[in-house]
């Protein structure tokens, strides 16, 4: 008899990634709504912290739907008047699929180093480029700006993450063991 391979584990893998798209969308909509700046040019924003968390516990696939669902549920709920642009929705699944990738294949062993290039591979692929690219037909240059803004934001981010995974009620959570 074949093993199937399935995309979640259990229940418990479905439940976690549910929960942090919704975090990712609750964090997205305030920032959108609060920390927006220039017309959008400058958000601060926390919204690729789970989409990271997602891709580190369960793999670059479920990582990259936690992207997409984000993205696109926080676009449906927000107050924004254009199309949802979908180059920055590759962009969020890029952010779940590089870290998950980053986790599984490149550095296996869990650990703090695990989470600072997972992290930092995510931003620099999805954030800081192709997110750029989808917003430069709105801005123009002045996107370029967008970079160190996401050095600092994602500098804090791995802070985060790694101060996080570092509890034991989280690893017991999570299995990140």
């Amino acid at each position: 008899m074949q093993k199937r391979s399935a995309v979640f584990k259990s229940v418990k893998a479905m439940t976690l990634a549910a929960m942090l798209v919704a975090m990712s969308v609750v964090i997205g909509i305030f920032c959108k709504n609060f920390l927006n700046f220039c017309g959008g040019l400058f958000r601060i924003t926390f919204e690729n912290l789970p989409i990271i968390m997602s891709g580190v516990l369960f793999g670059p696939v479920v990582g990259g739907l936690v992207g997409v669902c984000s993205d696109l549920v926080s676009y449906l709920l927000s107050n924004q008047i254009y199309p949802p642009n979908l180059i920055v929705t590759a962009g969020a699944c890029a952010v779940g699929v590089v870290s998950g990738l980053v986790s599984r294949f490149v550095i296996r062993k869990k650990g703090i180093a695990q989470l600072i290039l997972s992290a930092a591979c995510a931003h620099a692929v999805g954030s800081m480029i192709i997110k750029t690219v989808g917003l430069y037909q709105f801005y123009g240059i002045l996107v370029l700006w967008r970079i160190p803004l996401y050095i600092v934001i994602a500098s804090l981010e791995i802070l985060v993450l790694c101060w996080l995974f570092s509890r034991n009620t989280f690893k017991r959570l999570t299995d990140y063991q």
